[in-house]
């Protein structure tokens, strides 16, 4: 395993809090104070939780599982305010008079037993560019605009509208800017990136696959629930992502953290929106649990 400098510094303890965002940074050397050194490191994660599940492909695909150890949680929170009791002890060590729930993902420091980091794209940013295992380069320095604009792709006009739209109801939606056309919108751009390329960006994986791939498993589990037939047939009806979607689960980095009864379960457990008719069949035969 080799490590890549960066010139930024860790967070320090940080105040009483209600809900705070941890922004530690893996740094460049004995100086920065987190710096990379295998082993030493921790991730905490729940991977029926989407942020969790798409942090712990990354891992995978890069090969950390010897340099930066997994904690794996149960896919149901086991406090009343959405955390975990074991991690509530890294974040007292981290935020005096912490207030807010002891939630995953978290990345910790076992030298000092403190949270470094609970910011999902500085935690992948990290793991792809300051520990290098012997998988591929997902952040490729040419690449890194491109990549954010599918993140931003996935998290505004999939995720955001499929949740919209969902809560909305099909009656609602031409009030409310259709999200269903942008949803609509957002995969029949993804799917002519597919059509002829087997990755998002080209001929290699990258971090845009990982995140693409994540909502695409959400879109077909989770959102689906609250969308009726006539949406999902409109969904389903993009056959080059279907398909990539399904070769990437047959990846053991991919398939190893699927668990889609644990991120049923997690949905059933917080989910308030309406049900519809579309939640009966799946486009993607997903592995049902862990490998």
């Amino acid at each position: 395993m080799s490590v890549v400098p960066s010139s930024a510094a860790p967070s320090s303890v940080v105040p009483a809090t209600d809900d705070r965002v941890f922004r530690g940074r893996i740094g460049r050397d004995v100086r920065s104070g987190h710096y990379p050194v295998p082993h030493r490191y921790r991730l905490h994660l729940a991977p029926a939780d989407p942020d969790c599940l798409g942090v712990a492909v990354t891992h995978s695909l890069l090969g950390l599982d010897d340099t930066l150890p997994l904690r794996l949680l149960p896919a149901l929170p086991d406090t009343a305010d959405g955390g975990y009791d074991v991690l509530g002890p890294l974040y007292e060590a981290s935020a005096h008079l912490y207030r807010g729930p002891a939630a995953a993902p978290v990345l910790s420091d076992g030298w000092t037993g403190r949270i470094v980091s609970t910011h999902v794209p500085d935690i992948l940013r990290d793991l792809a560019l300051r520990f290098r295992g012997d998988g591929p380069e997902l952040l490729p320095e040419d690449r890194q605009d491109r990549i954010r604009a599918v993140a931003d792709l996935c998290a505004r006009s999939v995720n955001a509208a499929a949740q919209r739209a969902g809560e909305l109801g099909l009656d609602d939606t031409a009030a409310h800017h259709d999200p269903l056309t942008v949803l609509f919108a957002a995969l029949g751009s993804l799917e002519r990136r597919l059509a002829h390329r087997p990755y998002v960006l080209g001929d290699t994986l990258t971090a845009a696959d990982v995140t693409v791939w994540v909502t695409l498993v959400q879109l077909d589990t989770v959102h689906r629930w609250h969308l009726d037939a006539a949406a999902m047939e409109r969904v389903a009806g993009h056959p080059a992502l279907w398909a990539y979607a399904a070769r990437l689960a047959e990846g053991p980095a991919f398939a190893r953290h699927l668990d889609i009864d644990a991120l049923l379960a997690r949905h059933r457990a917080h989910c308030r929106g309406r049900e519809a008719a579309g939640a009966a069949m799946r486009i993607v035969d997903w592995p049902s649990t862990r490998g």
